[in-house]
């Protein structure tokens, strides 16, 4: 399990089983990691939040860091 707790720079992630704290540093990433759920895919979530193409490299590599951190997890099919 993992707890978002909004921030100036964009949110705190703190996941309870591996105790690791992450730092999500823009309200882009923060929306992202939010709405994933509600999309059948990343590329479903960005385009849901109007990401922009030039924005996509980032966020996506941002998204591949947290799910190394456990952050975020594939979806259960």
């Amino acid at each position: 399990m993992v707890a978002l707790r909004p921030e100036p720079f964009g949110a705190l992630a703190y996941h309870y089983g591996n105790r690791r704290l992450t730092f999500l540093r823009s309200a882009d990433l923060v929306t992202i990691v939010r709405s994933l759920c509600h999309h059948e895919s990343v590329d479903a979530t960005l385009l849901a939040n109007h990401i922009e193409a030039r924005q996509r490299p980032a966020l996506e590599r941002a998204l591949e860091s947290l799910a190394k951190s456990e952050v975020i997890r594939p979806r259960d099919t």
